[in-house]
């Protein structure tokens, strides 16, 4: 298979219309100073969150390939992960929520390539590498919590969305963009964020997608693990961000234990949390998900489900009591007054499907205008047609040649000549096949004979209805990519003259041939240049104390007076407190 990504024993499973969404990890773009800053959120993280993360984050991050020192290379984390059976790829930014989903029930993280700006050390509004990689890859070590992550994005991608879920994910990606470029005018965000909160405001009833999201948010992103009285952080929101990680401890941060009740409460994911779920361990969340599974559509069927695939508006399926499943864009059902779908009908192209596999003639190309058709038994005969053996069929006069007059208990009425059956492996009958055919219901027609022929589907009820198609296959490329893509930071030269301080100090570390001259260089250049920037001062300070050189004394001190910034005060005495160096109190 061609792709323009490379492909492992896992990713190689993924279905074509994901490919779209995956881009290469532009490491080449990452500068000395996102190097700097993903190396000081790490250090920062293993020693904080060493005292407070579930046991299984330490040792995934040995486990899945993640360094402290370098931004992982995605090659080197899938060379890892495909050992438990997980892979990773690099995709830009917010990605749908059904591609989202979809992905994880494939054992594939989708990892954010972007790196988050100094000016977001603590928490950034965007998905970036730090979150994804370090904050999402390390607790999947556990086999637990994996195959929670796997049934999530298995259910998850069939939820049905809304007609207003995608304008919302759109809005939230760009102002994730826009919040996380420092080139942005404080318009363009205040702009993107009222749109964001009337959104929020203006969404309605909030669709299966929405409260499966919310269970996704308060578990895999920010949840607690634990008892209330000293839960632990396996979220890869709150593991990935320095500010959060340390906040949600404090008892300013209500926690509450995580039951289904979680669906129905709203994030927003441009602020720290008010709120957090604690659930007991790692198999609660498997039973809540189940729970909540139980209520959706894919299981509970009938009018509801239909009737929440009109309204997204959105490609979905609906599979009948005989298997037959039927794929398309859902816009009419009639049902009868005790509240049962007797007729459902899709417009444009639609598939008809059996075990998610397509019908042989019955593909888009075939059912290119819609398709429609009656459900339910006959009107007066007990047995429904699905459960008729070929003899009750000929009793019936339903077999090929015989002009029927069928009226079904809803009211249908359909008068035509049958041509064939289609039966599945198990010899139920799927389809009935008619000519010269008129489908009416009172005084409205559903099909007339000048359309040609009428496949009639066989189903006494709607047993399930999901969001997407029954046969991936079926309708080609399935789903759009953001039009929305991140923004490309443009750096000045004294930005680009920066990155070049950065690197000389990284080379040195690494290399392990560091100069005092250099360093007391770059210092100086950094007081007269780069007043600001606390991040390589810091970087120095290491070198200098490492290898005792007399410059450390005033690096410190410039350290020690950078404090009164308040913005940089906490980052630098996080920073010093690392490396056991003791402040006077300010």
């Amino acid at each position: 298979m061609n792709t323009h990504f490379k492909l492992n024993d896992v990713t190689k499973k993924l279905p074509k219309h994901l490919h779209k969404f995956v881009v290469k990890q532009p490491y080449e773009e990452y500068t000395a100073q996102n190097q700097a800053v993903w190396r000081y959120v790490m250090r920062m993280n293993v020693d904080y969150l060493s005292k407070v993360a579930h046991e299984s984050y330490i040792t995934g991050l040995k486990k899945t390939g993640i360094s402290v020192e370098n931004i992982p290379y995605m090659d080197g984390m899938n060379r890892i992960l495909k050992e438990i059976g997980w892979a990773a790829v690099s995709v830009d930014g917010f990605i749908p929520p059904n591609a989202f989903m979809e992905f994880q029930a494939y054992n594939v993280l989708v990892i954010a390539s972007d790196m988050r700006t100094i000016n977001h050390i603590e928490y950034t509004p965007a998905p970036d590498i730090i979150h994804e990689a370090a904050g999402h890859a390390p607790i999947i070590a556990n086999p637990e919590y994996a195959e929670y992550l796997r049934r999530f994005g298995e259910i998850g991608s069939k939820a049905i969305s809304s007609a207003k879920d995608y304008e919302m994910y759109e809005a939230i990606r760009l102002l994730s963009i826009l919040k996380e470029d420092p080139n942005s005018s404080e318009k363009e965000i205040n702009e993107a964020q009222e749109k964001v909160e009337f959104l929020q405001e203006n969404m309605g009833e909030l669709s299966e997608m929405a409260q499966i999201r919310n269970l996704h948010w308060w578990t895999v992103e920010y949840g607690l693990i634990g008892t209330l009285e000293n839960p632990k952080i396996y979220g890869a929101g709150l593991l990935s961000s320095i500010g959060e990680s340390a906040w949600c401890m404090q008892d300013e941060v209500k926690k509450v234990p995580y039951t289904i009740e979680a669906a129905n409460i709203n994030f927003d994911i441009t602020k720290p949390q008010p709120q957090l779920f604690v659930t007991p361990d790692f198999a609660h969340l498997s039973l809540v998900l189940e729970q909540f599974a139980n209520k959706m559509a894919i299981r509970k069927g009938g009018l509801k489900g239909v009737q929440k695939l009109i309204n997204s508006k959105n490609l979905g399926t609906i599979e009948l009591s005989t298997g037959l499943q039927i794929s398309g864009v859902f816009t009419n059902v009639i049902s009868d007054e005790n509240g049962n779908p007797i007729y459902i009908q899709t417009t444009g192209k639609t598939a008809l499907s059996s075990r998610d596999k397509e019908l042989i003639g019955h593909g888009i190309e075939n059912h290119t205008e819609g398709f429609g058709s009656p459900i339910g038994k006959l009107k007066g005969i007990n047995i429904p047609i699905e459960y008729m053996s070929p003899r009750d069929l000929e009793a019936y006069e339903i077999y090929e040649g015989k002009q029927i007059s069928l009226e079904f208990e809803g009211g249908i009425k359909v008068v035509g000549d049958v041509i064939t059956g289609t039966r599945d492996l198990r010899g139920r009958i799927l389809l009935i096949s008619l000519q010269n055919c008129t489908v009416s219901y009172e005084e409205t027609i559903l099909f007339k004979p000048e359309w040609g022929v009428y496949d009639m589907a066989i189903g006494k009820e709607v047993i399930s209805a999901y969001s997407g198609p029954a046969d991936n296959s079926s309708f080609g490329d399935l789903g759009k990519v953001s039009e929305t893509k991140t923004h490309k930071i443009i750096y000045s030269a004294a930005e680009k003259e920066l990155y070049n301080l950065y690197d000389e100090v990284r080379k040195m570390r690494e290399q392990k041939v560091v100069s005092e001259e250099k360093i007391t260089n770059i210092f100086n250049q950094l007081k007269i240049k780069f007043s600001k920037d606390w991040l390589l001062n810091l970087e120095i300070y290491e070198l200098a104390l490492q290898n005792n050189f007399l410059v450390q004394t005033d690096v410190l001190n410039y350290l020690i007076k950078l404090q009164e910034n308040k913005e940089y005060k906490g980052l630098i005495k996080n920073g010093l407190d690392l490396l056991k160096v003791n402040l006077p109190q300010l």
